[in-house]
């Protein structure tokens, strides 16, 4: 009983402060797939950002070149970063799905161009068919610093 008491305050300040924490959702203007999902959703200080594929515009299919398809992802998630305030330096995980996995340098390649040391912890995972005949999709949380 005595442990309980003593843990009691520190119980009741966090559900105070979480419950006090809003919920933001983040949402591009121009938005290329017409799905039930936020782009982004922001709690306190961390933003979680949904899959994204790297579609032309143009034609809501991934481009031929992997190496456009990766720079239009990455430019996305810079877009809905930028809608929260954030930066690509912000981001602390991202994981990254990839249907072809020999195409694991042209991906490092592109994402070292968006990316800077330290850089965000990371997965690069081997995956099967993605939507649209992507060959790349990635989430991952930022936190504001």
């Amino acid at each position: 009983m005595r442990r309980l008491t003593l843990l009691l305050p520190f119980l009741i300040a966090g559900c105070a402060s979480s419950s006090s924490l809003e919920r933001r959702y983040i949402n591009l203007p121009t938005r290329n797939v017409s799905a039930p999902f936020s782009d982004a959703v922001q709690v306190g200080n961390t933003v979680y950002l949904a899959g994204r594929l790297g579609l032309d515009p143009q034609t809501n299919r991934p481009p031929a070149d992997p190496a456009v398809e990766a720079r239009l992802l990455l430019e996305g998630f810079r877009d809905v970063l930028a809608q929260a305030g954030l930066t690509m330096q912000d981001m602390v995980y991202v994981q990254v799905f990839c249907s072809d996995v020999s195409l694991f340098d042209t991906w490092n390649q592109v994402y070292r161009s968006f990316f800077s040391e330290p850089f965000p912890a990371r997965a690069f995972v081997g995956s099967g068919p993605l939507l649209f005949g992507a060959r790349f999709e990635m989430l991952g949380i930022a936190a504001r610093r």
